[in-house]
């Protein structure tokens, strides 16, 4: 199969090969230290502030997601500025609700950038912390680091990042965003099976961690960073995942850091793009901001839901499918993972063969 899914993603073989071995003991010197060098690997990528931490939660990106407000805001003393500009941005705001954290929501058109009028329609004068999905997956947008950065440092908010998407599909700097706390993802642009949800905290959050009192036992930021200090977990890890993450981070760090990885990331994206302007396809792409990761596709004239099924039963590939409204009229594509440019022409010209005999009336303008 081809899988252009935003997650979990087409992996290389090294991380594979790791995947087909029987899984070790964790509780070893050895272990120890692939888990220390993880921690200085994914700090470094990511550009983190000098004294920042790695921890590896066996989650998906929704637990640590989870983890962050639970173990690094107070429902006593905080009050969130979130964006809502899809599911993701959705799910943030939900969490806020749920854990009983002050918040008030900056509401986008779903599909929308993130611009300097939406953020000055809040009153940030009692606020503390700001929360964004920095690529709104759902949607395929990305937002303006640079323009939240500056916004946060303005307004002294502590700032919380989802990378899950974004992180090594897009370019990212933490220390030059400001962010304090970046999460990440095993089964994106990590591209190793899902499982370990990776966060980096800087100073700020980790001194955070060890004031605000955790409410959650397997999900306690402070006793993850307790462990990590001796490269360890506090429960049963996803062992094989962190020894896929090891030799994934090591291969992206030994071939030059995040920015050649955001630019193969990009060049996949482009290419695919290219070629569905080129194609006399029937489609829209959403491309007002748009992330490395991920293309939305609009497609009024073929069913999405029809052209999925299609494509994974008779083609070997897999879309991204939407849900809500928009399920039968639009899909995704992802670029995350080990693709090479002739994926993409394999994927445009199954597309151009389906849509023609799914509504075989554009078969002409195909």
């Amino acid at each position: 199969m081809l899988n252009f899914a935003v997650g979990p993603v087409a992996s290389s073989d090294n991380v594979r090969a790791i995947g087909s071995l029987d899984t070790p003991y964790f509780r070893t010197p050895e272990f120890s230290q692939t888990m220390l060098e993880n921690e200085q690997l994914l700090c470094r990528l990511a550009n983190a502030p000098e004294g920042s931490r790695a921890i590896f939660p066996t989650c998906s990106g929704t637990g640590a997601m989870e983890a962050s407000i639970m173990g690094l805001l107070d429902p006593k003393s905080d009050k969130a500025i979130v964006v809502d500009g899809g599911s993701f941005g959705h799910r943030f705001r939900s969490m806020l609700e749920l854990h009983d954290i002050d918040n008030v929501a900056i509401e986008l058109v779903p599909g929308e950038p993130l611009t300097e009028a939406d953020l000055e329609t809040i009153d940030a004068e009692d606020c503390t912390a700001f929360l964004v999905n920095l690529g709104e997956t759902s949607q395929g947008v990305l937002y303006d680091a640079h323009l939240i950065g500056r916004y946060c440092r303005e307004h002294g908010l502590f700032l919380i990042v989802d990378g899950i998407s974004s992180f090594l599909a897009d370019p990212f700097d933490m220390t030059r965003m400001g962010a304090d706390v970046l999460i990440t993802d095993a089964q994106k642009a990590l591209a190793c099976p899902p499982g370990v949800a990776p966060m980096v905290l800087s100073p700020d959050a980790v001194e955070r961690a060890c004031t605000i009192k955790q409410p959650c036992m397997y999900l306690s930021i402070y006793d993850l960073l307790k462990n990590q200090e001796r490269g360890q977990t506090p429960f049963t890890p996803a062992v094989t995942t962190l020894l896929q993450i090891h030799e994934r981070l090591s291969f992206i760090d030994a071939a030059g850091g995040a920015e050649p990885e955001v630019a193969r990331c990009a060049n996949v994206a482009k290419d695919f793009r290219d070629r569905i302007l080129s194609s006399g396809l029937p489609f829209k792409m959403r491309l007002a901001s748009p992330s490395n990761a991920v293309t939305y596709i609009e497609s009024p004239k073929v069913g999405a839901k029809a052209l999925f099924a299609m494509l994974k039963d008779e083609y070997g590939i897999w879309l991204c499918p939407n849900g809500g409204k928009k399920a039968n009229s639009s899909f995704r594509v992802g670029h995350i993972g080990e693709h090479k440019l002739s994926d993409n022409a394999l994927l445009v010209a199954a597309l151009v063969d389906a849509c023609g005999r799914l509504a075989p009336n554009l078969r002409e303008e195909v």
